[in-house]
């Protein structure tokens, strides 16, 4: 992907290095990613700041952050949602908190403290502005009281970036808030997922938050919620791309060594169309990231749209990409932990976070008829 017109030299170079450290550091570790999920998170978080990668994520550089996540979803899924989640939470405090803030944490989560983004809740999926976890003003703080759910890093988080609805105060009103990740009566309940990935529910129980913690002004809360995701969202395309790109790399593989009827089944029309279909597929949708990418690193107008457009074909396209490799691999593309069988389970959530495959269609809708 790094080799399409919206990239620099900068960029390009920074993908060639990215392949041998995915190779080197991340690639062995992947096969114990489902019997060692939170060892796994912290060790990968530990390798991506040690390798300095950490730094763009902190940054909010999306064309950097997008050829990281592409490498990264080729070897692990794990690992592509640990460095993900440096970036979102990272971004709320680099977008809207004070020099302070930004001094107290932005270098802490560059060297490999484990961040965390607290939006969603039971009742708050797709519509965000539907949460109900309570920030009540005492005196020079706030008491958070609620739950907040599919939270990735629950539980292992030094820091969290959480939205909460402030009372008193409008009923639509909604603050954003830095809670360390060891707060008293903060307590974090697991999720387990078909893929590998360290999520649960976090329980705020009378969760007290300093008014210095506050990001931004009191209200602005959803604003920064809505952007962070907004600017944030192309990458996740980018890891989609990753997975597809595996998925096809291992299919063209399969077609050429799988023999059936006297000759390798690459040699059949009908698998030579699969893989022409996946490839050009894949090839429009690292386009439409590469596009989106840039948009957010120029600061475009039209970001929001062109980010939706990316994460919704992007993982709709991989999802259908790595469908038809694990036809192409047949019995063994079904054996759990063989490669695309992995792929297959990883790519299903990303048309679901970060905004659905349908909030993305309506995005998209409103910006064509407003």
């Amino acid at each position: 992907m790094h080799d399409l017109p919206f990239f620099e030299e900068t960029h390009r170079k920074l993908a060639i290095g990215l392949e041998t450290f995915v190779e080197r550091e991340i690639a062995p570790l992947a096969a114990q990613d489902e019997a060692a999920v939170e060892d796994n998170a912290r060790e990968y978080v530990l390798r991506l700041a040690n390798a300095q990668l950490l730094q763009y994520a902190v940054r909010g550089e999306i064309r950097a952050c997008s050829l990281i996540r592409y490498q990264l979803a080729r070897a692990s899924a794990l690992a592509d949602g640990m460095f993900a989640m440096q970036g979102l939470g990272a971004l709320p405090i680099l977008l809207s908190g004070n020099d302070a803030q930004k001094k107290a944490w932005l270098p802490k989560i560059e060297e490999g403290a484990i961040a965390g983004f607290a939006l969603t809740e039971e009742g708050a999926g797709s519509d965000p502005s539907g949460m109900q976890l309570k920030a009540s003003k005492v005196d020079d703080f706030y008491r958070l009281d609620g739950e907040k759910t599919f939270i990735s890093n629950a539980g292992i988080a030094d820091v969290l970036c959480v939205f909460a609805r402030t009372e008193p105060g409008d009923k639509d009103e909604f603050s954003a808030f830095v809670v360390r990740g060891n707060a008293k009566r903060l307590k974090a309940k697991p999720i387990e997922l078909m893929s590998p990935h360290p999520i649960g529910t976090l329980v705020f129980d009378s969760v007290d938050v300093k008014a210095a913690e506050r990001l931004g002004p009191e209200g602005d809360g959803l604003r920064i919620a809505l952007h962070t995701l907004d600017r944030f969202r192309t990458t996740v395309g980018a890891a989609a791309c990753g997975m597809a790109r595996r998925a096809l790399d291992e299919s063209v593989a399969r077609a050429k060594k799988r023999v059936q009827f006297g000759k390798p089944i690459a040699a059949f029309q009908g698998i030579q169309f699969m893989l022409a279909d996946m490839a050009t597929e894949l090839s429009a949708a690292e386009l439409l990231v590469a596009r989106a990418a840039w948009e957010a690193d120029r600061g475009g107008e039209g970001l929001k749209t062109a980010a939706a457009m990316a994460k919704r074909f992007a993982t709709d396209r991989a999802h259908a990409v790595i469908d038809r490799a694990v036809q192409i691999h047949g019995g063994s593309g079904v054996v759990k932990g063989s490669i695309v069988e992995r792929l297959y389970r990883d790519i299903r959530a990303l048309r679901i976070y970060e905004g659905t495959s349908e909030i993305q269609r309506l995005v998209i809708a409103r910006a064509l008829t407003r």
